[in-house]
């Protein structure tokens, strides 16, 4: 390796980091790629260069691929007892684990993190591994309080151990960041606390926590904290049921949403503007936020989106008495519901639709011409918590039609496979064994020397799985040259005076231990990343339709009912912003 080689590396490297900088990170994944193409024999350069690449790929959503380039930083770390570098790829290992839905071991990586940190006097480090920590409590809080249909407040023990946890290390993250006045780092834990508490049901606390973050997001001019933070303070209201003040946060998260050209947060505030009115009784004024909604929803193609301001503009005319307006947006709801195939939301516009030709007498086969503009959007996700389930059209006899043919078709699957599963006592010729490619000829012989010639058998197989089974050294893409000292710290414990320059092995022994763990986990339902789990770009990330449902209940009798008691106003509705 050469000073040219060494040099060509160090430039596309640096140009991949310019890249990446600048937001063009599928550009900067060449420039590193091809700078592990060119090699190097200079570790830290190297090192970085994994890095990188393991931050240019997990913002580009390749986790995998981020996940073994933060791998292979691990391991140059430790060949090179670097124990700052280690705590780094660790917490890196760590937050891409986390998005994969690998909580455990997201866990041990960020407490590897914290501990060399704390071992170093790193408080920066240590502050970004408590921040970390409490991120992943809080991911897989989230992760298991969505396979219910629990409210905030609602979540099973488990989902508030995790939450509580969360709690705890973004409340030592935010000592620690005051103690070190890092007041943008106050900012974010706060933000995180609030949200916390607000899925703990603890409005009051997740308000002051939110108020705060406000408050440092305008210290640094940074309006796109200060739109959540408002987004933010205006759920909690309306889980206090202080409709009016919500809306106060919800129009200032619209003004900063313009201001910031985001049509897609514009939107999403005129959803929760439009809900927030509603819940206050406001008919008119919801149905101009949520017109504005459906007019920004067709624009982008959400149509996730054009569903649900459908829906809402139906129930507030409903609510009104403009029954055929009414029917005309009920109707083109079901329209949308069957385009994106939502049965939820097919199922009550059906049921919208029922109670209004009723209450206008029309016959239930007469449509409703379309009016509202259809523009054609992508898929998204069409709610699972709502006030009436999927139709069934299967009966009991089609059910065990469907199940009789089914095991058929698994016994027609199985006798093969069962075929496949007799295994011949030939054995494939190779080069360590050659004559021991068949059992012997002559059944009949004694026992002794079958016995003989059967050891003899296992024993040529055995060679060869010893052969299979011999590891190679741990490759590292883009090292060149590497010197006897590194292979043989790559390849081997140190003993004698060099045990000292690496850590101990328990770390990657529980992650391993961690790693026995998943075939139980991978029973469980994993984090859903289909197409249909991800909401429009219109509604917020976990906005409260079901709850705006069972408020104002799918039946148009039932909006037309007094106002609500307080108990039951306090289930409002809007989105959590991280």
């Amino acid at each position: 390796m050469t000073d040219m080689d060494n040099s060509t590396c160090l430039e596309l490297a640096l140009e991949g980091e310019r890249l990446c900088k600048g937001g063009d990170c599928r550009a900067g994944v060449a420039f590193f790629e091809a700078a592990i193409q060119a090699g190097t024999d200079d570790l830290r350069t190297l090192s970085a260069i994994y890095s990188q690449l393991g931050n240019a790929y997990f913002y580009l959503g390749e986790y995998t691929k981020a996940m073994q380039y933060h791998k292979h930083d691990l391991t140059l770390a430790r060949t090179m007892g670097d124990r700052l570098g280690e705590a780094k790829a660790s917490g890196n290992l760590g937050n891409t684990l986390k998005v994969m839905g690998r909580f455990d071991e997201a866990v041990l990586c960020c407490k590897r993190h914290l501990d060399i940190s704390r071992e170093l006097s790193d408080k920066v480090g240590e502050g970004r591994a408590l921040y970390n920590l409490g991120n992943v409590f809080h991911a897989k809080g989230k992760h298991l309080g969505r396979l219910g249909q629990q409210d905030p407040g609602e979540f099973p023990e488990d989902v508030r151990n995790c939450l509580l946890t969360a709690v705890n290390y973004y409340e030592e993250n935010l000592e620690l960041m005051r103690e070190i006045t890092d007041r943008a780092a106050q900012g974010r834990a706060c933000g995180n606390l609030g949200n916390t508490h607000y899925l703990l049901g603890s409005f009051t606390q997740a308000i002051k926590y939110h108020q705060e973050r406000l408050n440092i997001a305008r210290e640094f001019g940074d309006k796109a904290a200060e739109r959540r933070a408002h987004s933010n303070l205006g759920n909690a209201h309306i889980f206090l049921g202080e409709f009016e003040t919500a809306a106060e946060h919800y129009k200032k998260t619209l003004l900063l949403a313009q201001d910031l050209g985001d049509r897609a947060v514009e939107a999403q505030a005129c959803y929760s503007l439009g809900n927030t009115y509603t819940l206050l009784r406001d008919y008119p004024t919801a149905i101009d936020y949520h017109l504005r909604h459906l007019r920004i929803a067709e624009e982008l193609m959400d149509k996730v989106g054009e569903g649900r301001a459908c829906w809402s503009l139906g129930n507030a005319h409903a609510a009104m008495g403009n029954h055929e307006k009414a029917l005309h947006y009920a109707q083109r709801h079901l329209e949308i519901s069957r385009e994106i195939g939502d049965p939820t939301g097919e199922a009550t516009a059906q049921m919208n639709l029922a109670d209004l030709r009723r209450t206008l007498g029309v016959d239930s086969d007469g449509g409703c011409g379309g009016m509202g503009n259809s523009t054609k959007g992508h898929t998204s996700e069409a709610d699972d918590d709502g006030l009436y389930g999927a139709d069934s059209k299967a009966n009991g006899d089609d059910a065990m039609d469907e199940e009789e043919s089914f095991f058929n078709l698994v016994t027609q699957f199985q006798s093969k496979r069962m075929d496949d599963q007799r295994c011949s006592l030939a054995i494939i010729d190779n080069k360590e064994n050659q004559h021991a490619s068949t059992l012997p000829s002559n059944i009949h012989e004694s026992p002794s020397r079958l016995k003989e010639d059967l050891m003899d058998l296992i024993a040529g197989m055995q060679s060869r799985r010893m052969d299979e089974q011999r590891a190679s050294l741990p490759r590292l893409p883009g090292l060149n040259n590497a010197n006897p000292d590194i292979l043989r710290r790559l390849s081997v414990e140190p003993a004698g005076e060099d045990a000292a320059a690496l850590p101990d092995e328990n770390f990657f022994e529980m992650l391993m231990r961690c790693q026995g763990t998943r075939l139980e986990d991978q029973r469980s339902a994993l984090p859903d990343t289909s197409p249909r789990r991800h909401r429009g770009p219109t509604m917020p990330d976990e906005d409260f339709f079901s709850l705006i449902m069972r408020l104002q209940s799918g039946r148009l009798e039932d909006q037309r009912a007094e106002d609500p008691s307080p108990p039951l106003a306090a289930n409002g509705a809007a989105a959590t912003s991280s």
